[in-house]
């Protein structure tokens, strides 16, 4: 049986949205025309509660692709989620559509309209005959959940394959291999063993693995969502083949997406800005189509004299946005008036500076110990954290730095 792997479609993304349809719509249609059955492991939404717009392009998404005639069937359906429907695309939430206990997401809605089966935490067996010969493939499905439960829903669920199938674990979490930041995620020799397939979601770029002895794939998104390195190789989805053991990847059509980097010692703002417009240049000419998508990554030091605002950024993005969409990132600029600052209120007499003063101070030198990852001065950061706003207003006001691309994704 052949078995497309379509992952992260991230509906409703609101910085490339028609990307993120047009690609999804591709990818559904070329993988109903590749395979038997299709598998997506999480994130067909950008949010948790999408907009009634988003929620009928996905409906409307997956309608169409329901009009192929899939030879295989759908013929058991044992535990959480919802399977009114015998056709073979197999869904599961991410964590991006993760809600509370009980509460109804994105996919589940799917799949009370019988558009998809939601295997949230359910085994899954699908049927194709041909010739007189029946192929059975059973896909067990554990939906995204939070890091520091996922282990211990792994011993309660006891996730496991049928007898005479063939056996695919679908769920949608951070593995420590491949996101090494932090203790809680899941490690590939802790994912349950007895599986033929491993199939992951919510890492955006492609990842071909083995775990247990087995194939642990990860297709990654059909858009562009965190203009990180990775992201470069092209989108797509994989297919399987059960009787070959083996597997390819089909490109869909994206935005040509690059990282160009440019070292700012020893030189001025000018010449800053000149070398980011020849890179910009040179990948425009080469994109043949679409706007592409550049990313220029900033790094080094900065002269005395010189300040980070002293590089338009802005201006540079404005300057191409009728050929590109062309973003500038300063996380690897160090500045010399940022640490001076930050040595002068830290080594300053108490007596002579405000408590702000000498908190900011400690919080800008444990920073730099960490690795500063914001655009934002440590100032602002330090003057939203320490807000007597509401909650409310300072997670708005983060939302919002967000959105507006001044965090690191």
């Amino acid at each position: 049986m052949k078995i497309a792997i379509v992952s992260d479609m991230h509906l409703g993304y609101e910085r490339f949205r028609e990307d993120a349809r047009r690609q999804a719509c591709e990818a559904l249609e070329k993988a109903a025309e590749a395979s038997d059955m299709i598998i997506i492991p999480g994130d067909i939404f950008d949010y948790r509660r999408p907009s009634p717009d988003v929620i009928a392009e996905a409906m409307t998404l997956f309608r169409n692709i329901m009009k192929k005639n899939f030879k295989a069937r759908v013929s058991g359906f044992e535990g959480e989620g919802f399977a009114y429907t015998d056709m073979p695309i197999i869904a599961i939430p991410g964590t991006h559509e993760r809600r509370a206990l009980n509460a109804a997401n994105p996919v589940s809605i799917l799949g009370m309209a019988g558009l998809v089966i939601d295997a949230s935490q359910a085994r899954v067996t699908i049927e194709k005959t041909l010739s007189g010969k029946t192929e059975k493939v059973c896909v067990f499905g554990l939906g995204g959940i939070a890091e520091e439960r996922f282990r211990e829903t792994l011993k309660e669920v006891a996730p496991r394959g049928k007898e005479g199938c063939f056996n695919i674990f679908m769920f949608h979490q951070s593995v420590y291999e491949l996101l090494p930041f932090s203790e809680s995620f899941i490690r590939i020799d802790d994912l349950p063993d007895g599986f033929d397939l491993y199939v992951d979601g919510h890492i955006h770029s492609r990842v071909e693995m083995k775990c247990h002895g087995k194939d642990f794939l990860i297709p990654g998104s059909t858009v562009i969502t965190q203009l990180k390195e990775n992201e470069q190789d092209g989108k797509g989805f994989f297919v399987y083949d059960t009787e070959e053991r083996a597997y390819t990847f089909h490109r869909i059509n994206s935005r040509k997406f690059a990282v160009e980097e440019i070292d700012v010692d020893g030189k001025g703002p000018a010449e800053i800005e000149e070398l980011a417009r020849e890179k910009a240049r040179k990948v425009i000419e080469s994109s043949g189509g679409a706007k592409p998508i550049i990313r220029i990554v900033l790094t080094g030091k900065l002269g005395n004299g010189i300040k980070l605002h002293d590089i338009s950024v802005h201006g540079l993005a404005k300057e191409f946005q009728d050929n590109a969409i062309l973003e500038v990132s300063k996380l690897g600029v160090k500045s010399e008036e940022i640490e001076q600052e930050a040595m002068e209120i830290r080594t300053g007499e108490l007596e002579n500076a405000s408590l702000r003063d000498y908190g900011l101070g400690v919080f800008m030198e444990k920073l730099n110990k960490a690795g500063y990852r914001l655009e934002i001065s440590p100032s602002e950061l330090f003057d939203l954290l320490s807000s007597d706003t509401k909650k409310e207003e300072v997670i708005s006001a983060a939302v919002k730095m967000l959105s507006h691309g001044t965090i690191e994704n």
